[in-house]
């Protein structure tokens, strides 16, 4: 059975399907087995999600694992509920299930397709190909009719003139339609707005279920809620815009739905998902300040990269020892050689600088510069790039519009130009959300933030971990490692020296000594620190 419009279920549909099984079933002296009996409801034929994502995708496989034994019978009402693909595509998956031994029936006209009766008769496979082809024309011209709809409503929408409802696309699941405007579900608008809030401060996916759950909300399986959590942060409907596709171009109706988050909180909210995009953690135990990009070797100045060796044994508790965390510059790992080779225990360097960043004297020193400076270059670079580009592209249209027939190099260097550009859109709008979140940002309670994922941190606890990053990740601009102090080559047992800079321009070095305890050498600020 299948019917592309969940409705049709209340209405005749699905009992009209049923009955043509059951009576061809009994005139044919079989029996219906109908506890294999497929349903594809609300599934289009024609988009060919029945095949994709639903049970006739399935019964396919089973064809092919050879599951559905040969002389089974597949009752439909007609060969369009089979499929309204291009008729290529749906004969080639009725000859699929033919090949396969197995009976096709249309109940509606009492035709049989089979090996044996196709072999007899050769023009039933024409008659099933122009059947085949009335469905799809019937159903592309009606899909060309909905999408120019749609296209008109929401053009319409955009333009002011229309402020009634766009049937396309999913609606949030914590609004409902009561015929006259939105209405909120309490329940779920509290239970989303809650996963957004925590995601927006920096908490992965267990703790948010783990808070959810303590509330009383029933979470479904860790990985759907991971995928579910993936998804919401990212809604424009959380702004109340309505975002849709139709034929490759999108939509956005602004003003929609009732706002769930302000446009600050929004801005907030996405430079968060694109900070943890760019900094997906990889292996069993997140780094807290490796992997971001932002630690280079004092002494070369190549990137520092984390080795966490996983395999050798551990404490009784289950943590890697501090001795098998290591920090090594990315020159010795390469081959090609730092003047000073070895590596450290990247641990005391992280206990060193949570503790450190739990004080709130500390922090206020540290970010006390101004921070916006660093990114506000970057967006007047981007700005300026992007300019850049699109002079260089008008000038080549120009001549390319010019020519006859312009040369291959000209369309492959257009598209190289294009292709930077987006680069450094991405890269300005990344910026521009990093200002908007700074100049929103107070210092009042993130020491507190500090303190408390600092147990977690030295617990090697994913979670808090992961938080930690997130919290280094904002604060710092670089972190450069002398990890044989500032003096390799006068004594040994030298204490770890770090340089934290902050982003504006503080910069702050701390000694380290093997256990993770600090002490603060010098406090410089130079306003923006370069190379």
């Amino acid at each position: 059975m299948r019917f592309s419009d969940p409705r049709q279920e209340s209405g005749s549909s699905s009992d009209r399907q049923a009955a043509y099984a059951a009576k061809w079933a009994a005139e044919n002296g079989l029996v219906l087995d109908s506890a294999l009996s497929l349903r594809d409801e609300g599934l289009s034929a024609y988009h060919q999600k029945h095949v994709k994502m639903g049970a006739l995708g399935a019964f396919l496989e089973l064809v092919d694992q050879g599951r559905v034994p040969p002389g089974s019978v597949l009752v439909v009402e007609a060969l369009d509920r089979l499929s309204r693909a291009e008729p290529i595509l749906a004969q080639a998956q009725l000859a699929r299930i033919v090949d396969a031994g197995i009976t096709v029936v249309t109940a509606a006209d009492g035709k049989q397709y089979s090996r044996e009766i196709l072999k007899r008769n050769p023009m039933e496979l024409v008659y099933s190909l122009l059947l085949m082809i009335r469905a799809f024309e019937e159903s592309d011209t009606k899909s060309k009719r909905v999408k120019a709809s749609i296209v008109r409503q929401c053009e319409s929408w955009i333009a002011g003139t229309y402020r009634g409802l766009v049937r396309n696309g999913k609606d949030p699941a914590w609004l409902r339609w009561d015929g006259q405007a939105w209405q909120i579900v309490p329940d779920k608008y509290e239970a989303t707005r809650l996963m957004v809030d925590l995601y927006a401060q920096g908490f992965g996916g267990k703790a948010i279920v783990e808070e959810l759950q303590a509330r009383g909300v029933a979470v479904a399986t860790r990985h759907a809620f991971k995928q579910r959590l993936h998804k919401t942060v990212r809604l424009r409907a959380l702004i109340g815009e309505k975002e849709l596709e139709v034929d490759g171009k999108t939509y956005r109706l602004q003003g929609y739905y009732p706002p769930m988050l302000s446009q600050d909180e929004w801005d907030a909210l996405q430079l968060q998902v694109t900070e943890r995009e760019r900094r997906k953690v990889r292996g069993e135990l997140p780094g807290v300040i490796t992997g971001l990009g932002i630690l280079s070797c004092g002494y070369c100045g190549a990137a520092m990269v984390g080795q966490n060796l996983i395999s050798r044994q551990r404490l009784a508790d289950g943590r890697i020892r501090d001795s098998y965390r290591r920090l090594r510059c990315s020159e010795n790992f390469a081959g090609s050689g730092c003047r000073f080779g070895g590596s450290v225990s990247v641990a005391p360097i992280e206990r060193a600088i949570v503790n450190h960043c739990g004080d709130i004297m500390n922090l206020r020193s540290l970010l006390g510069g101004d921070r916006s400076r660093p990114l506000r270059d970057r967006v007047n670079v981007a700005k300026a790039r992007v300019a850049d580009i699109e002079q260089q592209l008008n000038k080549l249209i120009d001549i390319m519009l010019a020519s006859s027939e312009p040369p291959a190099q000209f369309v492959q260097r257009a598209k190289a130009l294009e292709a930077e550009q987006d680069k450094h859109k991405q890269e300005l709008e990344h910026a521009e959300l990093e200002l908007a979140a700074l100049a929103r940002a107070e210092l009042t309670g993130v020491d507190q933030v500090w303190r408390d994922v600092a147990a977690g941190v030295e617990a090697q606890e994913y979670e808090p971990r992961e938080h930690a990053r997130q919290l280094v990740a904002d604060t710092f601009q670089k972190i450069v490692v002398y990890w044989k102090g500032l003096d390799p080559q006068a004594v040994e047992n030298q204490p770890i020296s770090v340089a934290l800079v902050a982003k504006g321009g503080v910069v702050r070095t701390l000694d380290i000594d093997a256990a993770g305890n600090w002490t603060v050498a010098a406090t410089v600020d130079i306003g923006s620190v370069t190379e």
